[in-house]
């Protein structure tokens, strides 16, 4: 991907392989963040055609992917252990210059709700940034049921991507019947049909099958030399 014609317009970036990537810098005054949470267990490419298209649609100024440390709706489910969630992510987005890394859940204790993340990049980016969170269209089946949802909806609005399987118009339903103050802050962003899980990576990883062209191969390589996944998961 290439960088911004103007030098002056991005920073170089220390990564936990002790090399440095450049980031595009990010003014805090008024301009659209995106917050790509999740797992990452491990990170693949229907996240970053996700988070792609976000930025593109929604004019993002960056992306922030912000691995969980312990997800309270994943609780006990998550073996991997989140630097190495982390330094996968690393791997996935370091050639784009779009896309940054937070450790902010990993280095929080405790459970990672979404409203302490968002209150988080409220407080780095400033009461004039619009904060996106970006998720799953599914996730929406649920967010009624987070943490402190109404505090979150106040915060930022709502980014669902639509995934093979799941209908936008059953989708947009359900949230019609929300009040009207909630309907707002949601869009609805149709990607590229990727049928692809990291549940399903790890399965074909622990079974010995290939997992070429599901993830960057950066990403598989890193996988392959610790020895993540051997096991069926």
């Amino acid at each position: 991907m290439p960088l911004p014609p103007d030098l002056r317009d991005y920073e170089w970036v220390n990564t936990t392989f002790g090399f440095e990537v450049p980031k595009l810098k990010v003014e805090t005054a008024g301009q659209a963040i995106g917050i790509m949470g999740g797992t990452f267990d491990p990170v693949h490419y229907g996240h970053l055609v996700a988070a792609e298209a976000a930025r593109h649609r929604f004019g993002l100024v960056t992306v922030v992917f912000v691995p969980a440390g312990c997800p309270p709706h994943k609780r006990g489910l998550v073996r991997t252990n989140p630097r190495e969630r982390y330094r996968l992510t690393e791997l996935a987005t370091c050639s784009n210059p779009w896309f940054r890394v937070s450790p902010l859940e990993i280095d929080r204790p405790g459970c990672s709700y979404t409203i302490d993340t968002a209150r988080a990049f409220r407080a780095l980016y400033g009461p004039d940034a619009r904060l996106y969170f970006i998720t799953g269209a599914d996730a929406l089946l649920e967010i009624m049921t987070w943490y402190r949802v109404e505090e979150l909806l106040n915060e930022c609005q709502f980014i669902a991507v639509t995934r093979p399987g799941y209908g936008g118009d059953q989708l947009r339903a359900i949230i019609d019947e929300w009040p009207a103050a909630f309907v707002s802050r949601f869009h609805f962003l149709a990607i590229p049909g990727l049928a692809i899980s990291s549940t399903e990576i790890r399965r074909r990883l622990g079974t010995g099958r290939p997992i070429k062209y599901l993830v960057p191969e950066t990403v598989e390589n890193y996988i392959r030399e610790v020895g993540l996944y051997q096991t069926n998961a």
